[in-house]
């Protein structure tokens, strides 16, 4: 059975320039075997995602709580817990479970967020609050949440323990991200803080996680949350960058969201640092928060396009990356390191 990620229509819609942000590219070019074993797993774990988030006898929250997993995604964070576990000699049954719980807890936080955040989409559908209600969809990311934790709990409670860890750092993260700047605290350190507890924890858990299913040592499962952690931060820093570059026709990424949402990202705080004309202009833009006029908002992106505090993004982004490949000196080498390594390279590329 070859695994295919389900992407919404729009993603499937492109080619070209929009191959970039599909994580198949990248797992076809990882090593034969490897790559098989990959599609077969990953094809596993999309049907057992939708089995487990199944509620007997509540046909509601069944269909509710399989909405966004029906929707599709990248399934970027199951493929990393995979990756990690083939560093050593791995149990497939427990691979499988881990890289369920990860994802899980990873569409619970996309419910919870979008209610933060009033969203009306999320991979190409409508969100879960805009279908359901603020109130359900909270409780269907609580659902969840649940099942991630219980199916952690059939590989080890030392996955749990982490997942409990890591669930504190991705609260963290959100109630950081809606707070407003302190005084004494740098913009950019702000960011990077944010990106590392809610963005780049998980993939720290999809590393760790996999070594401790592959029976790897301490030192090994460290570095490979290393990995995770410093490839998690360069993730967030590519996809404030695509909703910049990104050909909206060819990627289904619309632009513009995070000015749409007054959210200030790393490329957006780097433009307004740099200090010239167009650095001025975009803070008259942004003064009032939200940019809900579009034709401000075109104005807002070809600003950023051409400010030169897009390549101190980019600098950023490639020195996450090397952090997170040099973490791998510390794994056994093989396929599986390669392929960890190509990842890396993949979350740099899909900007350009």
């Amino acid at each position: 059975m070859t695994y295919t990620p389900v992407l919404p229509a729009a993603g499937r819609a492109g080619s070209g320039s929009a191959r970039r942000t599909d994580i198949r590219a990248c797992v076809d070019s990882f090593d034969a075997p490897l790559a098989s074993m990959v599609h077969t797993t990953m094809a596993e774990v999309e049907a057992e995602l939708r089995r487990r988030v199944v509620a007997p006898g509540d046909a509601w929250l069944s269909e509710a709580a399989g909405h966004l997993i029906r929707a599709g995604g990248k399934r970027l964070r199951p493929l990393l817990v995979i990756l990690s576990a083939q560093t050593s000699r791995p149990n497939p049954a427990h691979v499988l479970r881990a890289a369920i719980a990860v994802e899980l807890m990873h569409v619970a936080t996309l419910h919870h967020d979008d209610v933060m955040d009033n969203a009306t989409l999320r991979h190409g559908v409508p969100s879960a609050n805009a279908r359901w209600g603020n109130r359900l969809a909270v409780l269907v990311g609580d659902h969840l949440m649940a099942v991630a934790c219980m199916t952690a709990l059939e590989v080890d409670t030392k996955l749990v323990r982490r997942q409990g860890w890591t669930l504190t750092r991705l609260v963290r993260g959100q109630a950081a991200e809606g707070s407003a700047l302190r005084t004494d605290q740098d913009a950019v350190e702000h960011y990077l803080q944010v990106a590392s507890d809610k963005s780049a924890s998980l993939f720290a858990l999809c590393g760790w996680a996999g070594a401790a299913c592959g029976g790897a040592d301490e030192a090994v499962a460290e570095a490979l949350a290393e990995y995770g952690e410093a490839l998690g931060i360069a993730f967030q820093i590519s996809d404030d960058l695509l909703d910049i570059v990104a050909d909206s026709a060819a990627s289904g990424k619309t632009r513009g969201i995070d000015l749409q949402k007054g959210v200030r990202t790393l490329p957006i705080l780097h433009a307004l640092d740099v200090g010239d004309h167009r650095a001025e202009r975009l803070g008259e833009i942004l003064a009032h928060g939200a940019v809900d006029d579009p034709a401000l908002r075109h104005e807002a992106l070809e600003l950023l396009r051409t400010s030169p505090g897009l390549e101190r993004c980019y600098d950023d982004l490639r020195r996450h990356a090397a952090v997170a490949e040099n973490s791998l000196a510390r794994v056994p080498d093989g396929p599986a390191r390669d392929a960890l390594l190509t990842v890396a390279d993949f979350v740099v590329k899909r900007t350009y």
